[in-house]
C-alpha cells in the first residue's frame, strides 16, 4: 500500500478498431476480474462529434498489468457524456455496470459473458447534484454509490447507500472536501480488513489537471455512515514488508547522447560526470540513445530521466523504438544546476543493444544530466 511501481502501458487508441478516426482518448477506466480472466472497460468515443459518440470498449486480459486484446464494445449503451465507467461484482457474483457524466449516472446488469447487458438500463435515482465518476461497493449487506459533485471549480465526493445495487439510492451527503483539482474521481477498496479511499489531488504539480494519486483510510461509524476522510500528506502506514529495490540499472550520461538541432552539451560541476545536455527548448530538437541495452530478453523497463530545470512544468517527449509515449511532465528544481529531481516511466524493450530512446524538448527548458533504465522485476 505505499510502494507501488508503474508497470507500463497496457492499452493504447490506436489498438481500438471501432474508435474515431482522428484517435481517442480514454477516460477514467475500470477493470473487473471474473471467470479466471480481467476485463478492462474503458470509454473511447467512436466518431468524429467525440462528446456524442462514447461508447465502452471492453479489453480482456489472463493477466491484470498485461496482455491485454481490445475487443468490441458493449451493445446497448453509448451517446452522450457517456464516461467513467465502473464495475461492481456482488457476493452473489452478479456483475453491475454503471457510468455516466454530465449530471446522467446509470447502472445496469451484465450477462455471465460480463460484455453484454442483461436487461434495461435504468437511471440511478435519488442521488444529490451527481456529476460524474460513479463508484459502487458492498459493506455489511448495504449497498455505496460514490460520485463527484457539481461544486463549480472543485468538485467534492458525496456518497449514497441502497439496498439493492441498483437503487434506488438515498443521499448522504460529502465524504471528501474538494481537494484543489476542479474535477474530483476516487475508488474504494477493503484490504485486509481496512477501507481505504482513492482519490487525486494537485500537492505536487499545483495544477488542477496535472494530478498526484491519493489513499487514505476509510472509515465508518456505528450505522454505516461514511466518516469525512482525513487527507493527509503521507497517505496511509504500510501494509506488509517493503519489496526489495532492483539495482539492476544501466545508466548514460546525456553527454553520451547524439545531439540534433540545437540540444548542446555543456559544462555542469553539478551535475554528474560534470556536463548535462542543455538547449532543448526548440521543438525538433532532441538528445538520441542508441544501442540502448534491453539486456538478454528484452521486457518492461523503467526509464528514468534525471534533470534540472528553474521552470515550472517543463515537459520532455519521449520516443522509444519509434513509439511515442507522449510527453513525460517534469517540475522545478529551483535552478538549472539543480539536479535533484528526475521523471520515469515504464516501456517495453527489445532484447540486446538494439533500442533507440530520443527525448524531444520544445515544452519548456530542462537540463538533461542522465538516464538509467531499470528492468521490471517479476512480481512474486
Amino acid at each position: 500500500m505505499v510502494h507501488w511501481r508503474d508497470e507500463g502501458e497496457i492499452l493504447n487508441a490506436s489498438q481500438v478498431a471501432w474508435g474515431r478516426p482522428e484517435g481517442g482518448f480514454m477516460w477514467a477506466p475500470d477493470c473487473a476480474f471474473k471467470n479466471g480472466k480481467y476485463y478492462f472497460y474503458f470509454p473511447h468515443p467512436s466518431g468524429t462529434d467525440w462528446n456524442k459518440t462514447w461508447k465502452i470498449g471492453v479489453a480482456t486480459s489472463l493477466k491484470p498489468a498485461s496482455g491485454f486484446t481490445s475487443g468490441g464494445y458493449i451493445e446497448g449503451i453509448g451517446g452522450f457524456a457517456m464516461i467513467d465507467p465502473a464495475v461492481f461484482v456482488d457476493t452473489d457474483g452478479q456483475a453491475y455496470l454503471y457510468y455516466g457524466g454530465g449530471g446522467h449516472c446509470a447502472g445496469v446488469k451484465l450477462k455471465p459473458n460480463m460484455t453484454e447487458i442483461d436487461g434495461a438500463v435504468q437511471a440511478m435515482t435519488g442521488l444529490d447534484d451527481f456529476h460524474e465518476a460513479a463508484w459502487v461497493f458492498k459493506r455489511n449487506n448495504l449497498y455505496y454509490l460514490t460520485y463527484a459533485d457539481n461544486l463549480r471549480g472543485s468538485n467534492r465526493l458525496q456518497y449514497a447507500t441502497g439496498a439493492h445495487p441498483l437503487g434506488p439510492w438515498t443521499s448522504k451527503g460529502v465524504y471528501l472536501d474538494p481537494t484543489g483539482c476542479d474535477t474530483s474521481h476516487g475508488s474504494v477498496v477493503e484490504y485486509k480488513g481496512q477501507w481505504y479511499q482513492f482519490y487525486h489531488n494537485k500537492s505536487l504539480s499545483g495544477r488542477g489537471n496535472l494530478r498526484s494519486v491519493c489513499v487514505d483510510r476509510l472509515n465508518f461509524d456505528a450505522n454505516g455512515n461514511i466518516l469525512k476522510v482525513i487527507q493527509t500528506q503521507n497517505g496511509v502506514s504500510a501494509v506488509g514488508s517493503a519489496p526489495e529495490p532492483n539495482t539492476n540499472s544501466i545508466k548514460y550520461e546525456a553527454e553520451s547522447g547524439l545531439l540534433v538541432n540545437g540540444a548542446t552539451v555543456m559544462n555542469d560541476s553539478a551535475a554528474s560526470g560534470g556536463k548535462c545536455v542543455q538547449n532543448l527548448q526548440a521543438a525538433n530538437s532532441y538528445v538520441q540513445f542508441n544501442a540502448v541495452d534491453g539486456g538478454p530478453s528484452g521486457g518492461l523497463t523503467t526509464i528514468d530521466i534525471h534533470y534540472a530545470t528553474a521552470e515550472s512544468h517543463s515537459k520532455l517527449r519521449l520516443t522509444v523504438n519509434g513509439a511515442d509515449y507522449s510527453f513525460l511532465n517534469t517540475f522545478s528544481t529551483a535552478g538549472w544546476s539543480v539536479f535533484t529531481d528526475d521523471s520515469c516511466l515504464t516501456v517495453p524493450l527489445q532484447p540486446g543493444a538494439t533500442n533507440v530512446i530520443r527525448l524531444n524538448g520544445g515544452n519548456g527548458g530542462l537540463n538533461v544530466d542522465y538516464v538509467t533504465l531499470t528492468p521490471l522485476l517479476t512480481a512474486p
